[in-house]
């Protein structure tokens, strides 16, 4: 035993506690046991990113199904304040009057956010097309 320096114990007289033992393995065992570990590590994120996007696909179904309810009850209620409307305005303006009114309103309102969209489209392909150039 080496009595020089207190904190190196050697296994025995040749080698240190740390160093490999050539009979136990080589660098080749170590490189495919690294090899296989690597690959089980992605069998398991691959896995794990299967499972994550089955779950995102379940909630994004749900949510998807509760957003088409909540628009088609939004769109009815909006209908039924068109016709409330209609027939509110029947007695001032006759009926022809109110639809006519109702439409007109609708139809500028829709004309409005149309001009407003394409302005925006407008300027995400100009700046598309900043980035190309």
């Amino acid at each position: 035993m080496n009595t020089h320096d207190p904190d190196l114990h050697f296994a025995d007289e040749d080698r240190p506690v740390g160093e490999a033992d050539p009979e136990k393995g080589s660098l080749t065992d170590d490189i495919v046991a690294l090899f296989d570990d690597g690959r089980t590590m992605v069998e398991a994120e691959i896995q794990f990113q299967k499972t994550r996007a089955a779950f995102a696909f379940d909630r994004g179904r749900s949510g998807a199904f509760y957003g088409i309810a909540a628009f088609a009850l939004v769109h009815l209620a909006l209908v039924a304040l068109v016709v409330g409307l209609v027939i509110a305005l029947t007695p001032l303006i006759g009926p022809w009057g109110a639809t006519g009114a109702v439409v007109f309103v609708l139809l500028a309102a829709g004309t409005a956010f149309a001009l407003a969209a394409r302005r925006k489209f407008a300027r995400l392909a100009q700046a598309y097309s900043e980035t190309r150039e």
